[in-house]
């Protein structure tokens, strides 16, 4: 489990020079999570200056490394097109893969909480526990989930990463099963399986981007906000995204915030 720590930085998009976590200056392979879920542009998906500049940190710090871009989407439209749309390819150097996440093999990882909410483990790549350094690179939306606001920003942005085959409801390009009791409730499940084994978080800011129902891809644009935050630990940085756009921090941060202190994560 990676040590956390609150130190997070934040700039205006302009000027975002990616600092990676420790790790990724020595790691072989380096997994980075992008949320790349739709194929709509910003701000429903990671701007591509932002994902420019986390991939460009990385290879500053690590020429050698091999960087694999992992999502797994919640459309109909594959990723390998996604990425064509939105123009990801471009981005990539010769040491540099897209995979889909859903494509990969699984392996299920036990929740580390005390209590969980409603999954004792949860299914996700195997390559997680294969690649030296995990990086998630979310966009802040607030979408509205049963009348409720729903914050999505690096730890959110991991759900991407559960196969829809077992996550599935009534539609097969989702993952309705991880929507009950309620997200910010699945949320603890999800950092107590995988987010915890995450280096490094980003959250594209460059929209304060409110969506008045709970599908993010159908709101028209929202405000510009222009700032990029980032960090070693998920939970920091979303709640300084937060803070960055004046959203009520959501309880299920605050709620983390107090079990990585108790299960000693610091």
């Amino acid at each position: 489990m990676p040590a956390a720590t609150e130190t997070v930085q934040q700039a205006a998009v302009a000027d975002f020079c990616y600092t990676p976590p420790p790790a990724a200056a020595t790691a072989r392979r380096i997994l980075v999570k992008p949320n790349l879920g739709y194929p709509v542009g910003p701000p429903v998906t990671v701007g591509m200056p932002v994902l420019k500049a986390v991939l460009t940190g990385l290879r500053q710090v690590n020429p050698s490394a091999e960087i694999l871009i992992v999502e797994g989407v919640c459309s109909p439209v594959p990723l390998s097109e996604i990425a064509d749309r939105l123009g990801v390819r471009s981005l990539l150097d010769e040491g540099m893969q897209l995979l889909d996440a859903d494509q990969l093999p699984q392996a299920q990882y036990p929740n580390r909480l005390p209590h969980p909410t409603r999954f004792d483990s949860l299914w996700a790549p195997q390559l997680l526990t294969e690649v030296d350094c995990r990086i998630t690179v979310g966009t802040l939306k607030q979408t509205s989930l049963q009348s409720s606001p729903l914050i999505s920003a690096s730890l959110k942005n991991l759900y991407g990463l559960l196969p829809r085959d077992r996550y599935k409801a009534r539609s097969s390009h989702s993952r309705g099963q991880l929507h009950r009791p309620s997200v910010p409730l699945v949320l603890r499940d999800v950092w107590g399986c995988i987010g915890h084994l995450f280096d490094g978080a980003v959250v594209d800011g460059s929209w304060r981007y409110i969506s008045p129902d709970w599908k993010p891809d159908r709101a028209k644009a929202g405000q510009w906000l222009g700032q990029v935050v980032w960090g070693e630990d998920p939970i920091a940085v979303d709640r300084q995204a937060c803070r960055a756009a004046q959203f009520d921090e959501p309880e299920y941060l605050q709620t983390l915030a107090q079990f990585r202190q108790a299960l000693g994560v610091n």
